[in-house]
């Protein structure tokens, strides 16, 4: 539990902009907290009761059965574009071992953020699989994204 930070001007473009135009069709626009709702939904992430308030901030609620599961739910919310900080406070039922996390920057692949972290460029299978279903693809990673980084066995 506690605060985590992201880029704000980075992420997951899923809050949709108001017509400009009157004559456009209107479309059913979702809120803010329901699109962030519906982005958890969507990625299938498990979270039991989950609550989502929207301050300066991104207050999240619920329980989770595993910390991998809590990362995840943080990851999904804080990665989209205008969310700079998630206040986390899922409770988890099983605990393990915390992630860390990486910030990608310009440049970066998942091989390379795996040799820097784990000292084993292959071991980059490891970060994606920790960062599924966020990630669909090895190579589709932005600067600015925030990824899981699990501890080696």
């Amino acid at each position: 539990m506690g605060l985590f930070s992201f880029l704000k001007n980075a992420g997951a473009k899923i809050f949709k902009k108001k017509a400009d135009t009157p004559a456009a069709a209107p479309e059913v626009e979702l809120s803010k907290i329901d699109a962030l709702k519906a982005e958890i939904s969507r990625l299938g992430l498990p979270v039991n009761n989950l609550g989502v308030e929207l301050t300066e901030q991104v207050i999240v609620t619920g329980s989770t059965m595993t910390n991998a599961d809590r990362e995840k739910v943080i990851l999904a919310l804080g990665n989209v574009e205008g969310i700079g900080c998630v206040d986390d406070r899922i409770e988890v039922t099983n605990p393990e071992p915390e992630a860390k996390f990486y910030t990608v920057q310009s440049g970066d692949s998942l091989s390379k953020i795996s040799k820097e972290v784990y000292g084993d460029p292959m071991k980059y299978n490891a970060i994606f699989e920790a960062n599924k279903p966020m990630l669909t693809h090895v190579d589709k990673i932005y600067p600015g994204q925030t990824l899981r980084i699990p501890p080696m066995a």
